[in-house]
């Protein structure tokens, strides 16, 4: 089946991309991290126990992650911009079904759909960049969506906490609603039509699922029930048994078996687990061991989010400038060098002993995120683009979660030296392999 679109009104000049692909990006993380702080008030005003209440949270990721390698196959096969138009639209519906919902379980429905359209928005904007920008323009264009995904998270605490002191709970939700429907204009007005595409009847719809199932157990067991990981393993055989047979495969078996790709989507699972456990652990850190207030310790865990903020585009030219092998051994020597410090400066210094390094950490994440993004997309061809932009935003979603879940675990068992010297030793490894690139 092949369908056509309706191109829009001008050509796109790279400005009207960049804002496009800058909102489609901002909203995901803005959604996550201002969610989270209405926790406490969602629990009391819905008479809810927190463990139930925690589901707000958990919907919204588990839709994201189990959904993201899908989002982005379909793109491929139906049109990239279309599917991202439609991802945003059903973010925009299911902002406003959260904030009209009357109890915790239309709520946690809605943050579902709402994980859903934000899994097409994220596996699509780096794909689009390689389709609809020059390829000299590519680093500074990945290092602005790092920036983008900083701020929405920097920003959600305080926005989330300022609505719904003023306004209530509903209105974190329909905040995304106006900007939502701006993301759908821009992206409609400045991205380029798809052209002629294969339509819906090359999706591996057994495929995808039998790779939700693998995914979702395991973000389960990683933050809920170990026991899971069993259930992720059959899941993920399941898949494998059916990518080999299918006609038209989800993701493409031979494809994982490129070294660079293999070596990017690793590095990127491990940087990312490193970085979930800066945020994860610091708070722990700095509250409970220190003995700091609340005040102070938002303040000082607000550093991480702000620096990445202000590294992201200036790393994304870096990387247009000197390549993608030197920035990406760059970027990770900076998170070495940050984690080896936590690891070893003596707690005498106080906070400065955890946040200085985490100010050398950060920016190197943001100049790792734009070389390794980049790297991986530019020799990918044009009808996988969706799915392998999917898989790279899947590989830091993992490690996300096995940061929050492992390495936590690791510094609620032996405190902050051994959680950071695992975490030195995972970037290690994310240096040999990034030697190993040429």
């Amino acid at each position: 089946m092949t369908t056509t679109t309706l191109h829009p009104p001008t050509a796109a000049p790279a400005t009207g991309v960049l804002a496009s692909l800058a909102l489609a990006t901002l909203l995901p993380s803005l959604a996550v991290s201002s969610a989270n702080v209405a926790l406490p008030t969602l629990a009391g005003e819905l008479h809810s126990p927190f463990a139930d209440v925690q589901w707000v949270t958990l919907a919204y990721l588990l839709a994201t992650t189990t959904l993201i390698v899908g989002a982005g196959r379909l793109g491929d096969l139906m049109g990239r911009r279309r599917v991202l138009l439609g991802g945003i639209a059903l973010f925009v519906a299911a902002s406003a079904g959260g904030a009209l919902a009357p109890g915790l379980g239309w709520l946690i429905v809605a943050r579902v759909m709402q994980g859903a359209g934000a899994a097409a928005m994220l596996a699509l904007t780096m794909a689009l960049v390689g389709s609809a920008l020059p390829r000299s323009r590519a680093g500074s264009a990945m290092g602005l969506l790092g920036t983008m995904s900083a701020v929405g998270t920097a920003l959600g605490p305080s926005l989330g906490g300022l609505l719904i002191a003023t306004l209530g709970w509903p209105a974190i939700f329909a905040a995304n609603v106006p900007l939502g429907a701006l993301a759908f204009v821009a992206t409609w007005r400045w991205l380029p039509a798809d052209g002629a595409t294969r339509g819906r009847a090359g999706f591996d719809l057994p495929g995808m699922a039998w790779l939700a199932m693998a995914l979702a157990a395991f973000a389960l067991a990683m933050t809920r029930q170990p026991a899971l990981l069993v259930v992720a393993a059959m899941g993920m055989m399941g898949f494998v048994w059916i990518e080999r047979r299918a006609a038209s495969p989800l993701v493409r078996l031979d494809r994982l078996r490129d070294p660079a790709l293999g070596r990017g989507l690793a590095m990127n699972a491990l940087v990312s687990a490193v970085m979930m456990a800066t945020l994860v652990i610091g708070p722990f850190h700095l509250g409970g061991a220190l003995g700091l207030g609340a005040a102070v310790v938002g303040a000082l865990t607000s550093v991480g989010p702000v620096v990445s903020a202000l590294s992201g585009v200036p790393a994304g030219r870096l990387v247009d400038r000197f390549g993608t092998r030197r920035t990406t051994l760059l970027g990770l020597a900076a998170m070495l060098a940050g984690c080896a410090l936590i690891a070893v400066l003596p707690a005498s210094l106080g906070a400065m002993a955890y946040v200085g390094p985490l100010v050398v950490v950060t920016p190197g994440y943001a100049l790792f995120q734009a070389a390794n993004n980049t790297a991986v997309m530019a020799d990918v061809a044009a009808d996988q683009r969706g799915v392998v932009s999917g898989l790279l935003t899947l590989s830091r979603n993992l490690g996300l979660i096995t940061g929050a879940s492992a390495l936590a675990a690791v510094f609620a068992a032996g405190g902050l030296r051994p959680s950071f010297v695992i975490a030195t030793a995972m970037v290690v490894f994310a240096v040999g392999l990034a030697s190993r690139a040429k």
